[in-house]
């Protein structure tokens, strides 16, 4: 049997077709999120894709090709669209594994999860920004939103959905990292995604973290993969801290020493162990994804722009005009984001960057170049000791 691999890789080209599409079905949206993307609002765009123009975009969709991309159905709230359930049936019956992202509102309910699982939804994701009402609905900007979630988790989980928790990570929980893992861990998910801000929309008005401290969280969550499933959003170099700490394990070398750790790492740690994460059975890391904007990853605005990432507001077409698959395929911007030679500073210099590339979103959003270096990474290309062992493992 071949061995589990450490990053995963699409089994088709990802210059033919994408892992995974996302589309933002409505920005309308109750809550007012510090973070928020889409500066959602309260009511529907009457710009939006109707439902006969969202039907023809998930043909679209599955015109790529077996296997189909991963369909996520995202907003704003996809529940202040009245056709959702339509919609997803509809995505269900061209083929479509889809899966649908709402919000913690009161539209959160039993019997509309029991909607979207009889229509094919296959999983939900969930935003959990900390581990008591307090932190949560701090950053939510509206009361009752951390219980509404966890109703709406402890239903989804009944009627069978899959459920992903995203935590947006920013300097308002990096303390209380530990005690949302280990809430996730009691209550059971999928996945837990650590969704590192990109400073645009509302976000662009946060403080942003230090690479160092970025490198402590990455590192901590990498320790977190025996305890349960993790991922991260927008922190490609994630894919780099897998590959090492996978070689100094291999070495019996300590990370804290050879990768520089700090006193945010060790903290969490402390914390992590004081709850007993990893003191149970350990589970099988789960590997990474290799994904980034534009390179198997494609986001479809509520007006049908067709952008690399929901985070890299530059437009490559529309589905209204152009069908997505030539605008993936085809347009200079998705084109020459899957070109790692055009990557900028430190990135363009990094023997990580097949497998990293850093995130561009960020890169736009603090410098305005999409291959500029990633702000968030301060790893100094060739720097890792064992680039042997590394050259090994990229092959």
């Amino acid at each position: 049997m071949a061995p589990r691999p450490v990053v995963r890789h699409q089994h088709s080209d990802a210059g033919e077709r994408p892992f995974i599409v996302i589309w933002e079905s409505t920005q309308a949206c109750p809550l007012a999120c510090v973070h928020c993307r889409a500066s959602a609002q309260h009511h529907r765009d009457p710009g939006e894709l109707t439902t006969a123009e969202a039907v023809e975009l998930m043909g679209q969709v599955a015109s790529f090709g077996a296997p189909p991309p991963l369909f996520i159905i995202t907003g704003g709230d996809p529940f202040q669209r009245p056709d959702l359930v339509e919609l997803v049936r509809a995505g269900t019956a061209a083929g479509l594994p889809v899966a649908v992202s709402p919000s913690g509102t009161p539209t959160l309910t039993a019997d509309a999860l029991a909607g979207l699982h009889e229509a094919g939804a296959r999983a939900i994701s969930l935003s959990l920004d900390g581990s008591t009402a307090q932190v949560h609905d701090s950053f939510r900007r509206v009361e009752g939103v951390f219980d509404l979630t966890l109703a709406g988790w402890r239903a989804a989980r009944e009627i069978g959905l899959r459920v992903q928790i995203n935590t947006t990570v920013t300097r308002h929980n990096l303390l209380d990292l530990p005690n949302i893992a280990a809430l996730v861990q009691r209550m059971g998910a999928l996945t837990w995604s650590g969704f590192f801000l990109v400073p645009t929309g509302r976000g662009a008005e946060l403080g942003s973290l230090s690479p160092d401290e970025v490198e402590d969280i990455l590192n901590w969550l990498y320790d977190m993969g025996t305890a349960l499933p993790t991922k991260t959003t927008e922190t490609h170099h994630f894919r780099r801290v897998v590959l090492q700490r996978q070689i100094l394990a291999a070495r019996g070398e300590d990370p804290v020493a050879v990768l520089g750790l700090g006193e945010l790492y060790q903290t969490l740690r402390r914390r992590a162990d004081e709850l007993g994460l990893l003191s149970g059975q350990e589970r099988r890391r789960r590997a990474p994804m290799d994904v980034n904007a534009g390179r198997g990853f494609v986001f479809i605005s509520h007006r049908g722009a067709v952008h690399p990432s929901g985070f890299l507001p530059t437009p490559a077409g529309n589905v209204r005009e152009t069908p997505l698959p030539q605008i993936y395929r085809e347009s200079e911007l998705f084109t020459a984001l899957r070109d790692p030679r055009r990557l900028g500073g430190r990135c363009g210099a990094c023997e990580f960057a097949g497998v990293c590339g850093g995130s561009r979103s960020r890169a736009y959003a603090v410098t305005g170049d999409p291959f500029a270096e990633e702000p968030w990474c301060d790893y100094a290309p060739g720097s890792f000791p064992y680039q042997d062992d590394l050259a090994a493992l990229l092959r």
